[in-house]
């Protein structure tokens, strides 16, 4: 007979995670740019933000598509990449914010609140994904499917909704860099 795997409680690992996150990306918006003189173009790096955006989008589609087709083994692999790409956004992001001022959106007409919408609501659902995406990924490394299927309803398409309107924020204030 097999023993039932051990559950840890990530629920502390969770908390602390989402308020370093949310606040280092916060303090970021109030704080001034580091000054670095080494002469690297710091605008390629929302260049990279949204391609890491893309490839979460696009592992999170696999892993969706794995999922409904009972392929768990494929599902953890592009939920992998998906934490990876989203991880390595999260540094960039930093950096970039770190060392660079905020680029103001210089848009007119009926784009303007429709690239603020689009904005706005990355930003809150950016904020509350972190918490998601970790009890989620915490429910799955405790083999307590139940519960991770619970959460993946509200996490996974708010997670693609993060992503994807990464990619058309960048897209939409790119001429403005």
């Amino acid at each position: 007979m097999q023993e039932p795997a051990k559950r840890r409680n990530f629920v502390p690992v969770v908390i602390i995670l989402t308020l370093v996150i949310n606040l280092l990306v916060a303090l970021l918006f109030f704080a001034p740019p580091l000054q670095v003189s080494d002469g690297f173009d710091w605008t390629l790096l929302p260049f990279f933000n949204a391609i890491f955006n893309s490839f979460t989008f696009m592992l999170l589609l696999g892993a969706w598509i794995s999922i409904r087709r009972g392929n768990r083994i494929n599902h953890r692999r592009f939920i992998g990449g998906a934490m990876t790409t989203t991880t390595l956004f999260l540094i960039s992001y930093v950096t970039y914010h770190a060392v660079s001022e905020s680029t103001k959106f210089g848009g007119e007409g009926f784009v303007r609140p429709v690239y603020f919408f689009i904005l706005i609501s990355h930003i809150i659902l950016a904020a509350v994904i972190v918490p998601l995406v970790l009890m989620s990924l915490a429910h799955a490394l405790n083999q307590n499917f139940e519960k991770h299927k619970k959460w993946t309803r509200f996490t996974m398409p708010l997670w693609l909704y993060v992503s994807l309107t990464g990619v058309i924020v960048y897209i939409m204030i790119r001429p403005y860099y």
